[in-house]
């Protein structure tokens, strides 16, 4: 399941030819994003969450987080089980903070709220895949 923020805190982006906006590169105005959304969820709604959940913390404009896009989209864009969550971080972001995240891009692992995995600024596919299967199982 992918939670669109975007359609959450009402920006309009037109749909992608059959893929999710969260999972694929988009341009907005001339410049191509990742998909982090601004609009941030509540930490308790992040912990209410049942099921495999990532969310990933960085920003669009991130080296690191473009480099680690290869890695993390295709992976966990292939779990239709998977909620997966892109949020832009930075100073001053609750949500960020409540996760201790310190660099661009973490993604935290979760199972029914609770961390079981993290991984920061993944330089491997197969980090990705035993990350997902920590909270698969």
């Amino acid at each position: 399941m992918v939670v669109d923020l975007a359609v959450a805190s009402g920006l309009r982006i037109p749909p992608l030819e059959g893929r999710a906006r969260s999972r694929t590169p988009i341009t907005l105005g001339g410049m191509d994003t990742l998909g982090y959304q601004e609009h941030q969820p509540e930490r308790a709604d992040i912990d209410a969450l049942n099921g495999p959940v990532v969310v990933e913390f960085g920003t669009n404009w991130c080296g690191y987080c473009r480099a680690s896009h290869r890695y993390l989209d295709p992976v966990l864009a292939a779990d239709p089980d998977l909620t997966y969550i892109k949020v832009e971080d930075g100073k001053g972001r609750p949500l960020g903070r409540s996760f201790r995240v310190k660099l661009w891009p973490t993604a935290v692992f979760l199972r029914d709220g609770v961390e079981v995995a993290r991984l920061v600024r993944p330089t491997s596919r197969d980090a990705v895949e035993d990350a997902l299967r920590r909270i698969a199982a």
